[in-house]
């Protein structure tokens, strides 16, 4: 067993029999992150308090729907001035633990990072992209009234979306990032010359069946950006997947003004 945390270890299917060494650590509630259930592993009468997520062991597994309950069960052993044992046998869930983290240990549905996380996940399940839920798509801002910042297309006024459904990423390396390309007219300049969104209602028709495409306004048919499920390259250098990027110069950004009388 590995103690990560104060009242926190994570260990294999081996660490679950050794009644010695779960007596030493205080560990009296048990978490296990397997397809199979871990029952058979635990001593019959080991008197633990368990709780098993039953999710396939592949890297494409969803995890992060489960963390809040997780994380309310490990509290609960800690809380107790006791141990919990997380036991998991894929590393790829590591990375949705690290995400989890930076969310403030909160699954936050509207949260840049959550958004992001939910697109990779559709492109691993649905590759075909025949089928994609409706809730993925970002409420159409031309239907809604908000005082959020809008952004509408530059040509014809039609609001596309709105900030919220903005999905930032680290700038990258700029013109080393596409040193592949070999070409003589890159500079060092980093910069983001679109915007990467996540899916809005009135993209629904272009993305399905079809693994890219162009971006045209709902009204008035001007293109706008473009969209890649296998992601695309940012201008800054940085690979971003999904990608839906709409173009900074075919919107303007509207911003409500507050003005006293």
């Amino acid at each position: 067993m590995l103690l990560v945390d104060p009242g926190l270890y994570i260990g294999t299917a081996a660490d679950l029999n050794d009644r010695q060494a779960l007596a030493s650590a205080a560990v009296t509630h048990i978490l296990s992150v397997d397809s199979v259930d871990p029952a058979l592993l635990l001593p019959a009468d080991g008197g633990f308090h368990r709780k098993w997520i039953n999710v396939l062991d592949e890297v494409t597994s969803d995890l992060l729907s489960h963390m809040d309950d997780c994380f309310l069960f490990i509290q609960e052993a800690v809380d107790g001035g006791r141990a919990a044992l997380v036991h998991w046998v894929n590393g790829g869930f590591e990375e949705q633990l690290h995400l989890y983290e930076a969310m403030n240990c909160e699954v936050d549905t509207s949260s840049p990072l959550y958004k992001q996380y939910r697109l990779t996940k559709i492109t691993e399940k649905y590759p075909e992209l025949q089928q994609v839920p409706r809730e993925l798509f970002a409420v159409d801002p031309a239907h809604s009234s908000s005082s959020e910042v809008s952004y509408r297309c530059r040509k014809c006024r039609r609001t596309l979306f709105r900030d919220s459904s903005i999905l930032s990423h680290p700038v990258g390396g700029g013109a080393s990032a596409f040193s592949h390309k070999k070409s003589s007219n890159l500079t060092g300049d980093v910069q983001c010359t679109s915007y990467f969104i996540e899916p809005v209602q009135w993209m629904e028709k272009a993305l399905l069946g079809v693994m890219d495409g162009q971006l045209l306004c709902p009204k008035c048919s001007s293109k706008l950006g473009s969209f890649n499920w296998c992601g695309d390259q940012c201008s800054c250098g940085r690979w971003v997947t999904p990608a839906f990027q709409l173009h900074r110069n075919r919107v303007d950004e509207i911003r409500q003004l507050n003005i006293r009388k």
